[in-house]
């Protein structure tokens, strides 16, 4: 479960940019809330950086030391007032004790589907309880299954590797193609991800090539309903997406829901 306490950690920024309009969606609902704010999965800061940025005070848990180090370095360029308004905690959203409470807690990016088991995923959102106000509000984003993608992709052999991005290198300005293969385990609603990294010189020439894997536990609309409610919350919406669309089968899950 340390899937970016590796050498892929450095290209996180680079592939993984989250889905529209999500960063403000966050800002404005912080806003909304006032601080402090928790953000869970905070990774290398791409959605706490600007929360900070917006005056708002938060603190950022993740788990995986290369994250946090590579969110450490963008701190260190921010002018000194934004700074003091962050707080990097190195933790397991499933198990921690920050001494406060917050009006909002949010997991941004499907951080939440990193736990891979339901009784990870109750333990994650009691524990979250626990760190909410009397009328705080948890936000968190996941992707919503497709049947018939996890029929077509299930088995020992999954999807063909298939080109997923591609970008520079942020330290050699190389270009590096991200190939990808999925595999669906329906049994216990895993999708494992193989992503492998190719870097290229400017004659084409590949100069270095790693792989990754990747595992998330991915969540059915209702299941998850009914996981917020018997963990203490009570649902106030479900957006399909970060204009606050309706829900929309196989689109995102974005949740808003409030500690009862």
């Amino acid at each position: 479960m340390n899937e970016y306490d590796r050498t892929d950690a450095a290209f996180y920024d680079s592939y993984a940019t989250g889905i529209a309009g999500d960063v403000p969606f966050y800002v404005h609902e912080a806003q909304q809330a006032g601080s402090p704010v928790l953000e869970l999965g905070c990774g290398t800061g791409r959605v706490l950086i600007p929360m900070a940025e917006a005056g708002l005070t938060i603190v950022g848990l993740d788990r995986a030391p290369a994250m946090l180090a590579m969110a450490q370095q963008k701190l260190a360029t921010l002018p000194g007032a934004t700074q003091q308004r962050i707080t990097l905690v190195e933790g397991d959203m499933r198990a921690f004790a920050l001494g406060q409470r917050f009006p909002l807690v949010i997991i941004p990016f499907r951080a939440f589907q990193h736990l891979l088991t339901p009784e990870d995923q109750r333990h994650a959102l009691r524990c979250i309880r626990d760190h909410l106000t009397e009328d705080g509000r948890l936000l968190c984003h996941l992707f919503d299954p497709r049947l018939e993608t996890i029929v077509a992709h299930s088995g020992p052999l999954g999807a063909a590797l298939k080109k997923d991005a591609e970008f520079l290198h942020p330290e050699t300005g190389h270009r590096v193609v991200v190939w990808e293969t999925r595999r669906y385990d329906p049994e216990h609603q895993r999708l494992e991800q193989d992503r492998i990294f190719e870097e290229c010189d400017n004659a084409g020439k590949m100069v270095a090539k790693t792989s990754s894997p990747l595992t998330l536990r991915y969540v059915y609309r209702y299941e998850m309903q009914y996981l917020l409610e018997l963990s203490g919350y009570a649902v106030e919406a479900l957006y399909g997406d970060f204009s606050r669309g309706p829900f929309r089968y196989g689109g995102e899950q974005i949740w808003v829901a409030k500690r009862r």
